[in-house]
């Protein structure tokens, strides 16, 4: 949970609680080693319902989109899942045999578990291009399996990483107003390659909620929108995004569809600025809100051309408050505004008002931004519609890393 703007407007009846996706009952995680990172680390995850499960899925919306994506999609369309497998260090995407291995994957899993294959959903993460070691994946499903456990989600948690520093995990006991109860978790990994339409983020997430996978699916859709589809780390989209969701239905008194949906947005928003908060090289996290704008559509096209600009976001790293980069990417969006209406307020301190500069203490405007969490409110006065998206700061550290990342 984050002091900034984002997530529900609302956390009444949001409880935290241990135990990341294994603290929905009836749900077992576990971790380990199969070879695939050349650090020796885990690299092999699985998530498993003990009993029949709703699912639903969103993937990314890149073009080149991985095998895993695609099955996952397929075995999600009923509506139904059992296990999530996942592997990290290699994406498995253009690759001649892609597919093949992605299938493969996915029928060792189902019959390790004694589940039909279209049970179980594929998650794949890492270098794109390289070939699936799947034989070394495969030898080690029996110790991933005999791992599964009620308290394993953190080892799960730890073998989806790739260049993650830490691990994202989230769950909150959800309570209505009658009285009604019910458990929402997740796990994720993202940190760089992170943009809206989604991030380079594989997301587990769990409830005990009893709901059907065609109004799962919806709900899903919605947290996926305000949170994972408003971060941005780096402005490249993955090719290999999925958020899955699994419904065991075994909440003896569950609450209402909304309160369901509030803590079902919680968990994303957390894990989502956990994403950015982890974004390679980052140093500091701002929520970029776009205000008064005529539709949200609007104030969110111009809010990400905010949070995407690599001046702004240097600019963000050195703490330097100045608008003019704001206001010339918003100038970029591709909507219609006025830039003599326009404000900006950096940290809480205004820095431009009526498109013009204003009168403001640079000294107190900067420390206001060097801060772990920084606010960019941006009014456009042209109605009363808003969005927020977070990024991140632009780091030297984050250029040396990824003109090392494969070599």
């Amino acid at each position: 949970m984050t002091a900034l703007p984002w997530g529900p407007a609302s956390r009444d009846g949001l409880t935290p609680v241990p135990g990341g996706v294994t603290a929905v009952d009836g749900v077992r995680a576990g971790g380990v080693a199969s070879g695939v990172k050349p650090s020796g680390r885990e690299d092999l995850a699985l998530v498993a319902a003990d009993h029949p499960a709703a699912t639903a899925v969103v993937t990314t919306s890149n073009l080149v989109k991985a095998s895993s994506c695609r099955l996952s999609e397929r075995h999600a369309a009923d509506g139904r899942a059992r296990a999530v497998v996942i592997n990290s260090g290699n994406a498995n995407v253009c690759t001649p045999r892609g597919e093949q291995d992605t299938q493969r994957l996915a029928t060792a899993t189902a019959t390790r578990l004694g589940l039909p294959v279209e049970e179980v959903l594929v998650m794949s993460t890492g270098v794109i291009g390289v070939d699936l070691p799947i034989d070394r994946i495969e030898a080690a499903l029996p110790d991933v399996v005999a791992d599964l456990s009620p308290d394993g989600g953190h080892r799960a948690a730890q073998a989806m990483l790739t260049t993650d520093t830490r691990t994202k995990e989230v769950a909150y006991q959800v309570t209505d107003e009658q009285g009604g109860t019910c458990t929402v978790a997740g796990m994720a990994k993202g940190v760089g390659m992170i943009e809206p339409a989604m991030a380079t983020l594989l997301v587990v997430l769990t409830t005990d909620a009893p709901v059907g996978g065609p109004v799962l699916r919806r709900a899903l859709q919605q947290a996926v929108r305000t949170t994972f589809n408003r971060i941005s780390v780096d402005g490249d989209g993955s090719t290999s995004d999925t958020v899955a969701v699994l419904a065991t239905g075994t909440a003896p008194s569950p609450p209402g569809l909304e309160s369901l949906s509030r803590g079902l947005e919680a968990v994303c928003a957390d894990l989502a600025h956990a994403v950015v908060s982890d974004g390679e090289g980052a140093s500091r996290v701002a929520a970029i809100t776009v205000h008064d704008a005529p539709t949200e559509a609007e104030a969110e096209q111009l809010a990400r051309a905010v949070a995407t600009s690599l001046l702004v976001r240097a600019a963000l790293h050195g703490a330097d408050p100045n608008w003019g980069r704001i206001l010339m990417a918003m100038g970029t969006a591709g909507v219609d505004f006025d830039p003599a209406r326009v404000s900006v307020a950096c940290g809480g301190v205004t820095v431009c008002r009526f498109g013009v500069t204003t009168a403001f203490d640079r000294g107190q405007a900067a420390a206001a931004m060097d801060q772990p969490e920084v606010t960019i409110d941006i009014g456009v006065g042209m109605g009363d519609a808003s969005a927020t998206l977070l990024t991140c700061d632009l780091t030297p550290e984050y250029v040396r890393f990824n003109a090392e990342y494969t070599t």
